[in-house]
């Protein structure tokens, strides 16, 4: 008997070590290729290996590799916005998975105000782009992702300085003193707006470019932005969501085997566009044809040149996630260094990101989302300013450097005039040093509870923290006025914290066969504060010493201290929203939001903010179902109020200021009647898709008009010196079609060309108006002191040009002006009438091209660098403009703001194209490797003279505010940017 066991027992261990050995045996290499329902390659798909830790994801285009993959195994294929799959690969080597659309997941999915909404049920007028979709090359912030990729919406970087700001309007300007720039809500968490970076205005060079809000994010973690555009998408953020809304989502970990993402891109930058000056040989000759006998130093120069260089850009990005069904993570670290093309410009920004998504209790009923990301920029700031007058910041100064002057002595010194003489640009470059560096944390927590299977609660709270600090010094060898001999320095901080608590209660069901009701309700509580310091001093007795390591050294007479802390802003909510479908054929959608804010007077501190929508799916209708022209046919229309409170805390309140005599000082009159700007608008839109949804597309039609308009007066006498807010009568309306079209013209299994097209017709306006008109858009440089160019006025757009009407000059070279030198006419305006945007890719095998370029028309720019910096009167002295030579106008022509530097500002620009070769698996390590060559802005289809027709300089007057004007901003970049990307 115990024989007979043992032989049994050594019978079946053979057997096992048999079977083992057999199936490891059958171990194999398996490939394949995922894809949607469509046929389109899906990039990012989790593959992993039932019941073991193998896994990998797909590339690019779309294929995977897995290494010794039992021959029985069972593979488990899922992605954002798709059904997951099992598929068994037994007697299989490789496979093609198409995946089906889950339409209750990401990818069909919407993020919307405190929630989401599946892509076909939408009512308002919404835009989505996911990631692939995003531009490529160097992006500081998420705002330039998207740039002419939805109707409508209207990017401009401010300035080609790293980090700088953005001008981003969402269907037009409607705002005449308040903001005019969307909201960004970050993972659910709306953004204050502003940032930690301390302004500064220093030696007479003007205020430098505000810094991007959205620099303390990483753009290669974001994974969708959604643009909500008409009030029934955004009365949800009732007194914040009047300029549309911006939700950017980030990536967020997925069930499955840890994995890591690298990336990886170096690239090179250098000037645009350059103006067209006189060289040196150019200069002497005109000096000859003008009969001048002084301006001509010997030598020959390039100011412009002496201050350009070759940036260089580097981005690393790594990132981990993964996790299983009850909690996953991803963690992400990101270093950017760019260059600027202007020397001694430059930034560097590091982020750290992580988030994770968790479940507890039996199942899963509380879970507990969470979001941290911290960053840090370090901005190195050239000299380049918004308003500099006659002295000129820094690409003034390289513009007018007389091009017969030498930069450098020949003992290699520089080349210096007297004080307040012009300003040799490269020593202007070298002598300053500005350096701003800002921290930001947003944090959230949000922990929810599923309280039955149709209703949900969720609470979030977040905080936005931001220091910033800002190092300024002028050394004391450069020749400006009030610095030379002296050197001056600047310490500023600033402080910025928001802190946001809500609650939601959701509830889902699809009560019949042909009903489903979703309905919620919440409350808000929102706080802001900011606060700063600013320091400055001048009279140093060494550089050698940086400036602000020894403000104690300057005398105490040149010495000064101030510090500020605006009146703290709150504002407390509660709103609702109900969506009903009936047979998904009829859809319903209302909210209403309740806010109460401190920066509006006792009589309206709480504004009511309702919207109302509804879609017909025609396509869902029975006599539609063969009707073999449109797969997809909806129609929506929507109305609804949104507001605007962007603009100062404590305006409605009485404020005073300490003087330098240490008496105060009325500054803002109490005003208790001081309510929201008032947004009402209509939307109608029409959604299609033809030959099976392979040519899709959109149509809406936009009113919105504006009322109760915030704006801010000098204080009537016999008050003292203040301002006085009020609502100012008069409309602001804005309307216009936009055009949204996508098609896949080509769908083959090895090659997929797509084409989008995106196009905005939009109308501005000030209605209703009797006030005096408003003065802005000021001019800045020599000669013009006071001048402005732009003005608000009845039944004029926003920002129409009022300025006198060039003709030409008469036999004496002097300027001849219709009407006389003091007539002035309302010209044209700065208000682009169409915004174009379009977008292709094409994929071949393992190769794929894509091409984005965006455009405006329809509009005109005011050259104010032509106007005040490069003047025919210059000559002699400084610089001039190449075409002024031989038109016949005089030296001593006056400089005058007229319609002569008036310019059509319609281009087209070919924002970037990108080529990308995807090599799929390295060996056992490297999967999803991918390398990538990608040009940005290789060249602008344009008539304009000036360095960019994109320009959006800062030319407010009293904060009123001013549209296209361009004034020796810091130019824009060309770059050449290679990458490489791989998972392990």
């Amino acid at each position: 008997m115990t024989k007979s066991r043992l032989l049994r027992c050594l019978i079946a261990a053979v057997l096992v070590l048999l079977i083992n050995s057999i199936a490891f045996a059958q171990n194999k290499s398996f490939t394949g290729k995922v894809t949607d329902d469509k046929g389109a390659p899906i990039p990012g798909a989790t593959i992993a290996v039932k019941g073991s830790k193998t896994g990998t994801a797909t590339s690019p285009d779309g294929s995977f590799t897995l290494q010794s993959v039992p021959a029985n195994a069972t593979l488990v294929i899922s992605f954002i916005g798709f059904k997951t799959q099992e598929i068994s690969i037994a007697g299989k080597t490789s496979l093609t998975i198409g995946l089906q659309s889950e339409s209750s997941t990401l990818s069909d999915v919407v993020v919307v105000g405190y929630g989401t909404t599946r892509k076909k049920d939408l009512t308002g007028a919404v835009a989505s782009i996911k990631s692939a979709e995003f531009n490529k090359g160097i992006t500081t912030a998420p705002d330039q992702l998207i740039q002419g990729k939805v109707s409508g919406l209207m990017v401009i970087n401010n300035s080609g300085a790293p980090g700088a700001a953005t001008t981003v309007r969402i269907r037009g300007l409607s705002s005449l003193r308040s903001g005019n720039q969307p909201l960004y809500v970050v993972d659910g968490v709306p953004l204050d707006g502003r940032v930690a970076r301390p302004s500064l205005n220093a030696a007479g060079l003007g205020q430098t470019a505000d810094a991007n809000p959205l620099n303390f994010i990483n753009s290669n973690d974001v994974a969708s932005m959604d643009v909500l555009k008409d009030a029934s998408a955004t009365a949800i953020y009732g007194s914040r969501g009047s300029n549309g809304v911006i939700m950017i989502n980030t990536k967020k970990g997925t069930a499955g085997a840890a994995r890591m993402d690298v990336n990886y891109s170096a690239g090179v930058s250098n000037i645009m566009k350059k103006l067209q000056v006189l060289n040196a040989d150019e200069y002497r000759n005109a000096l000859k044809q003008y009969n001048l006998t002084s301006g001509d130093y010997g030598s020959s120069s390039d100011g412009m040149g002496s201050i350009l260089r070759t940036g260089l850009t580097q981005n690393i990005g790594v990132a981990v996630s993964g996790g299983n069904e009850t909690g996953r993570y991803r963690a992400s670290f990101g270093y950017m260094d760019q260059q600027g093309i202007i020397r001694n410009s430059g930034l560097k920004k590091y982020t750290a990101t992580l988030n994770g998504q968790n479940t507890f209790l039996d199942n899963n009923i509380l879970g507990l989302d969470y979001n941290i990301m911290a960053a840090q920029t370090q901005e190195q700031l050239a000299p380049i300013s918004n308003d500099a007058g006659f002295t000129g910041s820094l690409i003034g100064m390289a513009l007018q450097w007389n091009p017969t002057m030498p930069i450098f002595n020949p003992d290699g010194s520089y080349y210096l005039l007297g004080e307040g003489g012009s300003v040799n640009p490269r020593a202007m470059s070298d002598s300053y040093d500005d350096k701003a560096n800002i921290t930001y944390i947003l944090a959230s927590v949000s922990p929810y509870l599923q309280i039955t299977k149709d209703l949900v609660l969720r609470t979030m709270y977040s905080v936005n923290h931001q220091v910033g600090e800002r190092r300024t010094g002028i050394k004391s060898f450069i020749n400006l006025s009030g610095v030379m001999n002296q050197g001056q320095a600047y310490y500023n901080t600033a402080e910025l914290n928001t802190q946001l608590f809500n609650s939601t209660l959701t509830y889902q069901k699809q009560l019949t066969a042909a009903f489903n009701l979703k309905a919620m309700l919440g409350y808000e509580y929102q706080q802001f504060d900011y606060a700063g310091v600013s320091n400055n001093a001048r009279g140093f007795a060494t550089y050698a010493i940086d400036y602000t390591d020894q403000l104690q050294s300057a005398p105490q007479s040149n010495t000064s201290m101030s510090s500020y802390r605006n009146p703290t802003g709150k504002v407390q909510s509660v709103f609702g929203r109900v969506e009903m479908n009936f047979l998904d054929k009829y859809l319903l959608n209302a909210t209403l939001r309740r806010d109460g804010s401190s920066k509006f007077g006792a009589d309206n501190r709480y504004g009511t903010f309702p919207s109302f929508a509804a879609k017909w799916n025609i396509h869902n209708e029975a006599f539609m179902k063969d009707n073999g022209i449109f797969q997809t046919l909806a129609l929506r229309a929507g109305w609804g109020i949104t507001g605007n409170q962007e603009f100062p805390s404590g305006s409605a309140q009485e404020q005073y200021a300490l003087l330098s005599n240490n008496k105060s000082a009325l500054v803002n009159v109490y005003n208790s009647k001081l309510k929201w700007e008032t947004s009402k608008q209509v939307n109608v839109g029409v959604d299609f898709g033809i030959l099976n949804d392979r040519i899709t597309g959109t149509v809406d039609y936009f009113f919105k008009n504006t009322s109760n308009l915030l704006f801010s007066f000098p204080a009537i006498m016999p008050a003292p010196a203040s301002s006085y807010w009020m609502n100012m009568p008069g409309n602001v309306i804005n309307n216009g079609l936009e055009l949204s079209l996508r098609g896949d013209i080509i769908k083959h299994k090895d090659l997929l060309w797509t084409l989008g097209v995106n196009a905005a017709f939009m109308h501005n306006e000030l209605k209703n108006y009797d006030g005096p008109p408003v003065l802005t858009g000021a001019i800045s440089g020599q000669g013009v002191s006071g001048a402005t160019s732009q003005q608000l006025v009845n039944g004029k757009p926003l920002n129409t040009f009022y300025v006198r009407q060039f003709q030409g000059f008469d036999s004496q070279g002097q300027a001849i002006y219709n009407g006389g030198d003091g007539a002035f006419y309302y010209l044209t305006n700065p208000n682009p009438k169409t915004l174009l945007g379009i977008n292709t890719q094409v994929q071949y095998k393992k190769f794929a091209l894509g091409i984005s370029s965006h455009g405006a028309f329809g509009y005109q720019i005011y050259n104010n660098t032509a106007n005040t910096v490069l003047p025919i009167g210059n000559l002699g002295s400084r610089n001039i403009a190449k075409s002024l030579l031989g038109n016949g106008e005089s030296l001593a022509n006056p400089i005058t703001v007229s319609s002569r530097y008036l310019e059509n500002g319609n281009f087209l620009k070919l924002d970037n194209i990108t080529l990308s070769y995807s090599i799929g698996g390295i060996g056992k390590v490297f999967k999803n490797t991918t390398l990538s060559v990608t040009g940005q802005n290789l060249f602008v289809l344009t008539k304009y003279s000036g360095f960019d027709p994109e320009v959006n300089t800062d030319k407010s007057v009293n904060g009123v505010t001013s549209f296209g004007i361009e004034y020796s901003p810091y130019p824009t970049a060309r770059s050449v940017m290679f990458g490489l990307t791989f998972s392990l």
